[in-house]
């Protein structure tokens, strides 16, 4: 990824991370006790990370097709509980074959 698109990206992450915890504390006085709410407010977070991160992961490697096995492969070791370094290792590993497997056969 370009730096220059890299420091908006993180700069937008970071904003959005802080403010919906942060403005809930500064506006609000009472306690929330709306489930709705809370659950709003803890998962939002993760899902503006999850939309800003998965489309440049799909276009980091240059080529959509090797990017999809290296997500399909992190999503399968994810699956059977690796740890984090095992599975970056191991996507890294299968766009890496992936890469040379269409270097070299074509």
């Amino acid at each position: 990824m370009n730096f220059d698109i890299f420091l908006p990206y993180l700069a937008v992450m970071a904003a959005v991370t802080y403010l919906v915890r942060a403005v809930p504390l500064v506006l609000i006085k009472k306690k929330i006790e709306n489930k709705f709410i809370l659950s709003f407010l803890h998962y939002m977070p993760f899902a503006v990370l999850t939309v800003m991160t998965v489309p440049a992961v799909f276009y980091a490697t240059g080529n959509v097709i090797t990017a999809s096995i290296g997500v399909a492969a992190a999503l399968v070791l994810a699956y059977f509980k690796r740890g984090l370094l095992t599975v970056a290792i191991g996507a890294s590993g299968a766009v890496l074959i992936a890469e040379l497997i269409i270097k070299y056969a074509i």
